[in-house]
């Protein structure tokens, strides 16, 4: 079976189609500026299936479902036909941001479980409501194809209410849903089974900490293949630093703001999330301008690596800790799978716990590989693991279509 993966932003589309009988990437597309009067699609074919080719095409699309219809065109036809015709497509998996307390599970696509994912978009105004319209896209193109729904929060949803629950007054969790619920899950999930397969150990059996530093960046504790804290929390704005997201701050900065420099609600929620983090304290937030600027001498690049750094390293503490014992740290995403020298930084003075990092291995890894990082008398194994989250949520929807 093809399953076909959908990955809906505001404005975007972005598509792969997976063979799950050899988990080999068919093909790979991205839509962008859905709804402008000038939009762009951009289709890959991938070694293995011989029609190794890049389609590019500039155009408008008045919306998702135009988009999709497009992109389902080059697929099934076009000037290099993935396959055949609509048969081809067996599945459609969508990633969903915000399943709420809802949905620990992927869920097949329902009337119910449309009006569930829009009761929560009120917790994820931008990526919900896009998540919607993917599905109403994909409804109407791909009659009578089975759907599923997979969702970013629910990977998180085995951790205990007494991790999960802010010190706030309870009536706001049992009124509003006021709650830890983390986001990243798919990737998470992926890269913690991963490291259990290469350990050669049931998942069930297998704890580990899953570090995703990207342009957003979180992490999770997992253990005996349950997850039971991560670092983002009502929103991805919590926990560690990120490209342009604060992470974590002292909550009276809100009201601090206003009364010093007459910010809104509105203005600092924006700073948090659009101003601050590496951007805010250096002026980029991609982790390779830093490296740069830092190369070129610019102190407060160092600064800004070096923020980002420490707090990788005070989450991985806290998670040594609450998980008791601990049999990886897992690096993935962007900036974890690619970046030695964040690894080496957030990882160098662990010792004191048993955790060693072996710089040799740490800057001679390959990327796009899974590659152990640590010293051989580590108590803890540190790995890279290139995460797949198009490859998680085709096997989520495939494994729910076929009972399991």
């Amino acid at each position: 079976m093809n399953v076909l993966v959908l990955n809906c932003g505001s404005s975007s589309l972005k598509y792969q189609l997976i063979d799950m009988n050899s988990n080999e990437v068919l093909c790979s597309g991205l839509v962008e500026r859905i709804g402008e009067a000038a939009g762009n699609i951009v289709q890959k074919s991938f070694p293995g299936t011989d029609r190794q080719k890049v389609l590019s095409y500039e155009e408008p699309f008045a919306d998702h479902t135009a988009a999709l219809q497009r992109a389902a065109g080059l697929i099934i036809g076009g000037e290099a036909p993935v396959v055949a015709d609509a048969s081809g497509i067996g599945a459609i998996g969508h990633r969903v941001v915000h399943g709420g307390e809802a949905f620990r599970q992927p869920a097949l696509i329902t009337a119910e479980v449309k009006a569930t994912i829009e009761r929560f978009c009120k917790l994820a105004p931008l990526h919900n409501p896009a998540g919607l319209m993917g599905i109403n896209a994909a409804t109407a193109l791909f009659p009578g194809v089975p759907q599923a729904a997979v969702f970013d929060t629910a990977f998180h949803g085995t951790i205990t209410d007494y991790a999960y629950l802010f010190a706030v007054p309870y009536a706001l969790y049992e009124e509003q849903g006021v709650r830890r619920y983390g986001f990243h899950g798919t990737s998470h999930g992926y890269v913690a089974k991963k490291a259990a397969q290469v350990m050669g150990k049931p998942f069930k059996e297998t704890s580990a900490v899953t570090v995703h530093l990207g342009n957003g960046c979180s992490m999770a504790a997992v253990k005996n293949g349950r997850c039971i804290d991560t670092s983002m929390g009502l929103t991805p704005l919590m926990g560690l630093m990120m490209g342009t997201r604060s992470g974590d701050v002292d909550p009276s900065l809100h009201a601090f703001l206003s009364r010093t420099k007459d910010m809104d609600i509105a203005q600092v929620d924006n700073m948090l999330n659009k101003e601050s983090g590496l951007k805010g304290i250096c002026g980029v937030s991609d982790m390779r301008d830093i490296h740069a600027k830092r190369g070129a001498g610019d102190k407060k690049a160092q600064l800004a690596f070096e923020m980002f750094a420490y707090r990788v390293k005070h989450y991985i503490g806290a998670y040594l800790a609450a998980l008791d014992t601990c049999d990886a740290i897992v690096f993935t995403a962007g900036i974890g799978e690619n970046d030695p020298d964040v690894r080496q930084e957030a990882c160098n003075t662990l010792g004191g716990l048993g955790v060693k990092i072996d710089r040799d291995r740490n800057y001679g890894f390959k990327r796009g590989e899974i590659t152990k990082i640590s010293t051989d008398d580590s108590a803890v194994t540190i790995y890279v693991i290139p995460t797949n989250e198009e490859l998680e949520i085709a096997t989520q929807t495939y494994s729910l279509l076929n009972g399991n």
